[in-house]
């Protein structure tokens, strides 16, 4: 199914551009969410009409997104928690503990935007996390774990 991107999409494509996608991608996801429309004639003259606005928009996006990631790039939060005597955590740590712990200290983020690929923390230590404040905009925060034994 063809649909006309109304916004930026990673590894889908840029604001404009017309992709193929599986059918139920497109009608769950993309056109219920207005971050795409379906690829027929009429749209695409509509697309063409409102593109200087949806450019303008993606601007705007753009610019919060860097200025949230000029807050918060680099920030260091530290996580104590239990933990065996070759620093085992007796648990995890997760995007909602650090989530948490960053709103304490006045970084309002999603929990979606928080990425770690390597999955839930469960040694004590030092990570890089990183957070997907937009399209093409990531910030690295530090996570000290360590032990409160």
């Amino acid at each position: 199914m063809d649909v006309i991107l109304l916004e930026k999409i990673e590894n889908l494509g840029d604001l404009g551009d017309k992709v193929s996608v599986k059918p139920g991608f497109a009608r769950n996801h993309l056109i219920p969410k207005a971050k795409a429309k379906y690829a027929t004639e009429e749209n695409l003259k509509e697309f063409e009409v409102r593109k200087e606005e949806l450019e303008e928009i993606a601007k705007e996006n753009l610019a919060k997104a860097i200025e949230r990631k000029e807050k918060i790039d680099g920030f260091t939060i530290t996580i104590s928690t239990e933990a065996n005597e070759e620093g085992m955590l007796y648990g995890s740590i997760g995007p909602y503990e650090i989530e948490k712990q960053l709103e304490e200290n006045d970084h309002i983020i999603e929990r979606k935007e928080i990425r770690m690929p390597d999955g839930a923390i469960k040694k004590t230590g030092e990570y890089a996390i990183s957070i997907h404040l937009g399209t093409d905009t990531n910030a690295i925060i530090n996570l000290i774990v360590e032990t409160n034994n």
